[in-house]
């Protein structure tokens, strides 16, 4: 019997990997963090072999905890990453159990790889980023990438229904607004502005146009090195309705030119704002990977990638990877150990499949 840690299991994100992990055999899965009436409330309403667990990821006792219950596996659901340090993945490995997290924070995926020699020491595997991005953004460029001999451009987003995210995740993606970061363009980094060059992006139907903007995620730093000689790397995101799209960008601008110093303390507001009015927006979320580049036949080619997401199953996404990953590591299918970002460790397939009975088509063109 394999036991696994959710830390955050209580969240958005982490109950529904609990749920998944449930149904897996000889498996015993916790639900971990703080509150223990919200961890016993979630366990009681998944059934199964899931258990509450009272657990301060930040505490001096954390390795000690892990190492009580056996945890093979814990899996960070517990944001915003930006601003975080590695001591929780670092108690992780000291406890000798594997650490996944859903981190879209572009400094603390990309800097994982410093836990590296120390994982291998402790033979466990550490990855962050286990989400939309990069998890599934490279597992999708990967396999549109077999059908070129070089990529020049990479340009990839998602567009969220009118179903907020959780309060931790808007308070990561909003603390840029308005900030400055780079991009890799035209062969060099470029400064731009999160949550600016709004840009209309058109989907399939039923979807049809979104309003989409600058975003800052791991994949700007990993693409250029990950798919080498491309020229271009670009990630936008957006929300609907358009009206929320436009009011983000141009509460932005108030970011930029210096009358906010940012939209952090407007988080609690906002997320109150937009649950309220979810009942009155699309269900329907979006993901596309566009790939330019030269073919394998020498001519100039362009792919293009959706996932299209309906009866608000897009908030689903972001945990599939790290439930598909969880699996195979409860499975003993995974014997590479280290740290490292979420790619080249799962397929498109492995990741989709989690979805099984949801309202998910992927059109590809």
């Amino acid at each position: 019997m394999k036991s696994v840690v959710v830390l955050g299991g209580y969240g958005n994100f982490g109950r529904r990997i609990v749920a998944a992990l449930a149904r897996e055999p000889n498996t015993r899965v916790f639900v971990s963090g703080r509150d223990l009436k919200r961890a016993t409330a979630v366990a009681q309403e998944i059934g199964g072999s899931v258990e509450p667990l009272r657990l301060d990821a930040h505490s001096g006792d954390f390795t000690a905890e892990l190492r009580k219950v056996g945890a093979a596996l814990a899996v960070h659901t517990a944001g915003p990453f930006q601003g975080q340090d590695y001591s929780i993945p670092q108690a992780c490995v000291a406890a000798g159990a594997h650490y996944i997290d859903l981190a879209d924070g572009r400094g603390f995926v990309c800097g994982i790889t410093a836990l590296d020699a120390e994982a291998k020491l402790n033979g466990t595997l550490v990855v962050s980023g286990a989400s939309s991005v990069p998890a599934l953004s490279s597992a999708v460029v990967d396999a549109l990438g077999a059908q070129f001999a070089s990529i020049e451009s990479i340009d990839h987003g998602i567009s969220s229904g009118a179903r907020p995210p959780g309060k931790a995740t808007m308070d990561g993606v909003l603390a840029y607004a308005g900030k400055p970061f780079n991009q890799w363009r035209d062969g060099q980094w470029r400064e731009v502005r999160g949550w600016q060059d709004l840009t209309r992006r058109l989907y399939p139907t039923p979807i049809k146009g979104r309003w989409i903007a600058n975003c800052d995620v791991p994949d700007l730093d990993l693409f250029p090195e990950r798919y080498r000689p491309v020229q271009t790397v670009q990630f936008r995101a957006g929300v609907d309705p358009a009206s929320n799209m436009i009011g983000l960008w141009l509460a932005s601008w108030l970011v930029r030119i210096g009358l906010l110093g940012s939209l952090q303390s407007w988080v609690p507001a906002l997320h109150r704002t937009a649950s309220a009015l979810a009942r009155y927006g699309s269900k329907r979320s979006a993901m596309h990977v566009t790939v330019r580049g030269v073919a394998l036949n020498g001519e100039t080619a362009v792919r293009n990638w959706f996932l299209l997401a309906d009866q608000d199953h897009g908030p689903f996404i972001p945990c599939f990877p790290a439930i598909a990953l969880a699996r195979k590591l409860v499975r003993d299918e995974i014997s590479i150990r280290g740290a490292m970002p979420c790619m080249g460790l799962l397929t498109v397939d492995d990741i989709i499949g989690v979805g099984e009975g949801l309202d998910l088509r992927v059109v590809c063109g």
